[in-house]
């Protein structure tokens, strides 16, 4: 049974209906608030066939007005500059060989991991460990470089990670529901645009099915996308 709560913001929105985005942001400040700050998520529904590799869709997009989350960053590297320069942008952990087989052992407390492309030799044996929970440093996320103080100090600002799933979906947090409709129209638009410049050229036809924006208690609210250059 629907909370009283999530019931009242369902007669707020209409379920036929598709909202320009700024319309739904609207609807969905609208919603009354959860008793803790609720994350808000964009939801993508694409034609595409996750199976075919010419067809994966992923990517990272930095969000105008962060994240709202605190992100916790794991640093593989070997004792030098690049480490050095992990540990002062921030980095919460940081280390090689004893990292390593912390995670070995179950260790997956943090949010990104990052790695020297020195470090991903003995870094790849995680897969099954990192792989999984979608902690793996990959180069197409830009988390696999020397320059580990850009990187960190780029997850750390609210730069997002998205990735098709197997069903075809992509589900992108944007920000909080203490952010402005402002915060939360601009963080959307810009991961709109960047899943939409990640279409796999092999697709034919319609790329995006559906896209809805919802906050974590709260129903979706369906965004018309012809304003946007699909």
């Amino acid at each position: 049974m629907p909370s009283k709560r999530y019931r009242k913001a369902l007669e707020q929105v209409d379920a036929r209906k598709v909202y320009p985005l700024k319309s739904a942001v609207d609807v969905l400040s609208k919603f009354p608030k959860a008793k803790f700050n609720e994350t808000i998520d964009l939801a993508f529904r694409l034609a595409v066939d996750p199976k075919q590799s010419d067809q994966m869709v992923r990517g990272t997009v930095p969000l105008p007005h962060g994240s709202g989350k605190v992100v916790r960053v794991l640093v593989f590297a070997k004792s030098g500059p690049a480490a050095e320069a992990a540990k002062a942008a921030g980095a919460e952990h940081v280390g090689f060989e004893d990292m390593i087989k912390k995670c070995q052992e179950g260790w997956t407390d943090f949010d990104v991991a990052i790695a020297t492309p020195e470090a991903m030799s003995e870094v790849r044996k995680l897969g099954k460990v990192l792989g999984p929970r979608g902690l793996m440093p990959n180069p197409k996320t830009g988390t696999v470089t020397d320059d580990t103080a850009r990187a960190v100090k780029e997850v750390k600002a609210g730069r997002v990670e998205f990735k098709i799933d197997k069903a075809g979906n992509v589900h992108v947090p944007i920000g909080k529901a203490s952010f402005t409709p402002v915060q939360i129209e601009e963080n959307a638009r810009a991961v709109i645009d960047a899943v939409i410049k990640a279409r796999p050229a092999s697709v034919r036809g319609a790329y995006v099915r559906s896209c809805t924006l919802s906050a974590t208690m709260s129903p979706p609210v369906r965004i018309d996308l012809k304003e946007f250059a699909l």
